[in-house]
This record gives C-alpha cells, sequence and structure tokens, in this order.
C-alpha cells in the first residue's frame, strides 16, 4: 500500500483532544485533479491514513489513555494510534476541492502524515441501527472534537 497524498496541517504533534476546528489540506500525489472530480458534491469523506510516526503498537489489551478508571480492553475496543498496523480512519468535513488538493475539518491527522485513501460518505453507509458504546468511551471522546 502506497500513500497517495500527504495530509498539510498547523498541528505536527499528536494530542489527544480538540480536533473538531482542525482544518487541513490533503495534498495528493501521482494525480491529477482529475481524481478528485465529483468530491466537493458531498459534505463529507472518510480519510484513511497511516500513524508513520508511532514507534511502538499494542497488540494486546490496556487502559484507554493509560487512565485506570477506565476498564482495560483490548487494542481492536478502542481507536488508538499506536494499532498493529497503523491505520487511522476519521469522517471529516468537505471544506473544498481545488485542483489536487482536499481541504477538510476535523482530521486527527498531524502535518506530513500519509494518506492512502480517500472514500465519500454515503448515507447508505452508515449504520443502519442504533449505535452503541459504553460509557468510557464516550468520556474519553468528550473532548476529542
Amino acid at each position: 500500500m502506497e500513500p497517495i497524498g500527504h495530509v498539510r496541517a498547523d498541528r505536527d504533534e499528536a494530542v489527544d483532544d480538540d480536533w473538531g476546528d482542525a482544518v487541513s489540506t490533503i495534498e495528493l500525489e501521482g494525480f491529477d485533479a482529475e481524481a478528485l472530480r465529483g468530491l466537493g458534491d458531498f459534505s463529507h469523506a472518510e480519510i484513511f491514513f497511516i500513524f508513520d510516526r508511532v514507534t511502538e503498537v499494542e497488540g494486546g489489551s490496556r487502559h484507554p489513555r493509560g487512565d485506570t478508571a477506565w476498564p482495560r480492553v483490548g487494542i481492536f475496543a478502542q481507536r488508538a494510534k499506536d494499532r498493529p498496523n497503523r491505520l487511522g480512519a476519521t469522517i471529516v468535513e468537505i471544506v473544498s476541492v481545488d485542483g489536487t488538493s482536499l481541504t477538510v475539518r476535523g482530521l486527527d491527522a498531524i502535518d506530513g502524515t500519509p494518506v492512502v485513501d480517500i472514500k465519500p460518505v454515503m448515507r447508505e453507509f452508515l449504520p443502519r441501527s442504533e449505535v452503541r458504546q459504553p460509557e468510557w468511551a464516550t468520556e474519553l471522546m468528550r473532548d476529542y472534537w
């Protein structure tokens, strides 16, 4: 899998919270503007990226963010960056499309992050039933966006 582009953003440090207003641009590489044609007709896109600066990965369980007030859960029961394949995915708001640049709001990736795919968000791919999650996840995400 090869990157299709990279994130350009003011944030260059992976901090846990306050991503909601983060505006960043994905600069495509090796593609022309045709690759983004029609994407601006959508309100949101899902961005798939690599946590390329993660040096140690988790394969077992841990307390999310190291907080012992939350239960110990497996890496696949959380969205931590130190995952076995270091793959991140976030649904973002599309701000604009200009040539080979896609500007988005709410991407929790730092400057220089490799992007491996972009997909438009379609209602039909969203959950068709109610989404449920444990209380600790709600607490963890309280300040994320």
